[in-house]
């Protein structure tokens, strides 16, 4: 049988929690939405000072399979 190539879409889910020290809601989240992330090969990260973020993130993904498409 001759083999082909898929490219296949998949999302990677990394599902967790940030904890920030704000004075309000929207501050809490403006501050997660511009100082907090992740990058891939590399770890979760703040810009904020320690003594004002904290998190807890699984480190395995959910992964989740969507279209899948011969190209070959």
């Amino acid at each position: 049988m001759k083999k082909r190539i898929y490219r296949i879409r998949t999302q990677y889910i990394f599902e967790g929690v940030f904890e920030v020290l704000a004075e309000s809601r929207e501050e809490a989240r403006q501050k997660v939405l511009q100082d907090c992330g992740l990058v891939m090969g590399g770890n979760i990260y703040s810009t904020l000072p320690d003594e004002e973020v904290n998190w807890a993130f699984d480190i395995h993904p959910e992964k989740r399979i969507g279209e899948i498409v011969q190209l070959k």
